[in-house]
């Protein structure tokens, strides 16, 4: 998979595409893709909270060992959010659009 899009960047780079704006590009759609899948994890959260408020209404324990998974899985992709944005940020400063340029 790791390959398929190595050889994919590099077609594009042979095609002349603008390897700034392919790095650009290719951020935004990853930043959007772990947003996605932030959106999908508090769902989750928010399902299983419903759930667990159903069962406590039957006086049913219920031994909740998803939420924590999805708490870290959420807190490493909050992360992860913050760095590319900011790796973004940096990547549009003119500054260093001209060293990647150049």
């Amino acid at each position: 998979m790791e390959n398929a899009a190595s050889d994919r960047v590099a077609a594009r780079l042979d095609e002349g595409h603008d390897p700034y704006g392919l790095i650009v590009t290719d951020l935004v759609a990853l930043i959007g893709h772990v947003q996605a899948s932030l959106r999908l994890i508090e769902a989750a959260i928010a399902r299983e909270a419903v759930l667990a408020a159903r069962q406590a209404d039957v006086d049913t324990v219920v031994l909740d060992d998803v939420t924590p998974r999805y708490l870290t899985a959420s807190t490493a992709l909050k992360t992860c959010d913050a760095g590319l944005g900011t790796t973004l940020d940096r990547l549009c400063d003119s500054g260093a659009a001209a060293r990647l340029l150049n």
